[in-house]
């Protein structure tokens, strides 16, 4: 007897502690539900103002600083995508307005559920603030003092979704311990044994349960301080300000007007390695080829977000538009580490190094290894070798190692969408625009030059073994002597 009335109170605490919604809720409930609560998009909301918080710190002065002095300056980046300042960092804004209007396309998904009719016309409004600098409602943020309120305000509401999704998981893990420990006691061990039913088996569902009423409780209060309680009105006008102030900011670092900016660009057309008869340890560039990316008039027509994602449209005769730029920095890494080492790069690795080779240029290492020889027992050529692969890992290898960084953080954030970047790579330091031909030529000067220094560690080696087996026969011979 004692037993029936004790199940009875554990499937009634099962019952209460799975009830999401407590009766002394359901107005509440209700109310919020015709107010249009923000409820479980609130993670959603949260990943959206992590990616403006991320934009707005990257467009610090210490970050633009960094750009104008450091990124369009880096050696790799003047030899193998363009030298042209201006162009350089018209690439960085368009990035940056990319991935702006990427957010600002969420920030209209939302803004569809408001109730304010001005908020539902966002992308319009936004649309024509970018072209035309014209701002109506006053959305943009205009004191450092409002824009430091409102930055505490985004962080404070992302910190507090982090919390409140912990917290939600803690729950479910408690509740399905709960469950499962009930289900033990009721059904038995599930070998058809019955569990006797004593004070610790009480006592540790009693405890359960008051950890999921605690537990439910913190979860109430982080839901009713975060943004899960706001109503959609109020989350959203959050975000359209901040969006009009990111925006404004980036025509402001980057010295853009209202609705016109001529967008061209400078690329090298060509690379040359000198033969290795003559200096097999420069790595040069010919002749640069300058052409416009668009025509002024196309421009004109275009509009500021339209006329940046033309921008980032990789030419014909980059590594972004063959669709190359990740498998070479993966080739390019690849290398690195056999140069650095190769006296551990054996036969196998060599193979699977050529096999990721492109036909092009396979056919350009044929040419360059043509009447080269078999012998590689030059020391002094061996250090030249050496020396000319650092210099060319130098500049080629940070834009390499840029790339991986760049896609991984990328495809990390399509995953996990209320993540963002944690570094500042932008697309100008990669290989994406890399002009096609002369990372090739690169690419190939090393492959040349990893050959012999492979070939030259492989030779001394054995010549060490040699001579080391016939000092040991020696040495023998001279015993029984």
């Amino acid at each position: 007897m004692a037993l029936e009335t004790l199940l009875v109170k554990v499937k009634t605490a099962i019952s209460s502690s799975f009830d999401s919604v407590p009766p002394k809720l359901l107005k509440k409930k209700s109310s919020f539900k015709s107010k249009r609560n923000v409820g479980v998009l609130a993670f959603e909301v949260a990943g959206v103002m992590s990616k403006l918080l991320h934009l707005w710190q990257s467009l610090s002065d210490a970050t633009i600083v960094r750009i104008r002095n450091d990124a369009v300056n880096l050696e790799g980046v003047r030899k193998i995508i363009s030298n042209d300042e201006s162009f350089l960092l018209g690439l960085a804004c368009a990035e940056f307005a990319e991935s702006l209007r990427l957010v600002a396309n969420s920030v209209s998904r939302l803004s569809a559920r408001c109730e304010d009719s001005s908020l539902r016309s966002f992308h319009r409004a936004f649309v024509e603030f970018a072209d035309s600098g014209r701002d109506p409602n006053g959305w943009a943020l205009s004191g450092p003092k409002e824009i430091e309120t409102k930055l505490k305000k985004l962080e404070r509401y992302v910190t507090l979704a982090a919390t409140l999704y912990r917290e939600m998981e803690e729950l479910t893990l408690l509740e399905n311990a709960f469950r499962k420990a009930v289900n033990h006691t009721v059904n038995g061990d599930g070998n058809g044994n019955e569990v006797s039913f004593g004070g610790k088996e009480q006592q540790k569902l009693y405890e359960l349960q008051q950890k999921i009423l605690w537990q439910k409780q913190e979860v109430k209060d982080l839901k009713d301080r975060s943004l899960w309680s706001r109503s959609f009105d109020n989350v959203v006008i959050l975000l359209v300000r901040f969006c009009f102030t990111v925006l404004a900011r980036i025509k402001v670092v980057f010295g853009i007007g209202h609705c016109e900016r001529s967008l061209s660009r400078s690329f090298s057309g060509s690379a040359t390695v000198y033969p290795s008869d003559q200096n097999p340890n420069d790595f040069v560039s010919g002749s640069m080829e300058s052409f416009e990316r668009f025509e002024k008039e196309e421009n004109l027509r275009s509009g500021f977000f339209e006329s940046n994602s033309k921008l980032l449209r990789a030419p014909a005769s980059t590594l972004g538009h063959a669709g190359l730029a990740l498998h070479y920095a993966n080739l390019i890494i690849v290398m690195e580490k056999m140069i650095k080492s190769p006296h551990l790069v054996g036969v196998d690795a060599r193979d699977d190094l050529y096999g990721m080779l492109p036909s092009s240029i396979r056919w350009g290492l044929r040419g360059r290894l043509k009447g080269v020889g078999f012998c590689a027992s030059d020391p002094v050529l061996a250090v030249e070798w050496r020396d000319a692969l650092g210099r060319i890992l130098g500049w080629l290898s940070p834009l390499a190692h840029n790339m991986i960084k760049w896609q991984s953080e990328r495809s990390f954030e399509q995953q996990h969408n209320n993540l963002v970047p944690k570094t500042n790579v932008l697309l100008l330091q990669t290989l994406f625009f890399a002009n096609k031909d002369k990372t090739e030529a690169a690419i190939t000067e090393l492959l040349v030059g990893l050959n012999y220094i492979w070939r030259f560690e492989r030779e001394m080696t054995a010549k060490a073994l040699f001579e080391s087996a016939n000092s040991n026969d020696l040495l023998k011979l001279h015993k029984t002597c």
